[in-house]
């Protein structure tokens, strides 16, 4: 680990593909490839590729939604 390495762990996912939580999971580990918004197709992350991380959890009885903002990263080669 350095200075600016970027995380994520531990998905919340389902049974039911709509529910996967991670591209690892979309993509049946890497047996089949996505469609991104750009037109292009995954199964893995590639150098270049931004992500960006956002969590957050609406408060019961009256409390606000609390979070951890923005992470943002890129795959470096």
């Amino acid at each position: 680990m350095r200075p600016g390495d970027l995380l994520g762990t531990g998905t919340v996912s389902g049974k039911e593909i709509s529910s996967a939580g991670c591209l690892l999971e979309l993509t049946g580990r890497g047996e089949n490839s996505i469609q991104l918004p750009s037109g292009e197709t995954r199964s893995f992350l590639e150098d270049g590729d931004e992500i960006v991380l956002r969590g957050y959890l609406d408060g019961a009885g009256g409390y606000k939604r609390i979070g951890l903002g923005e992470c943002r990263g890129i795959v470096a080669p």
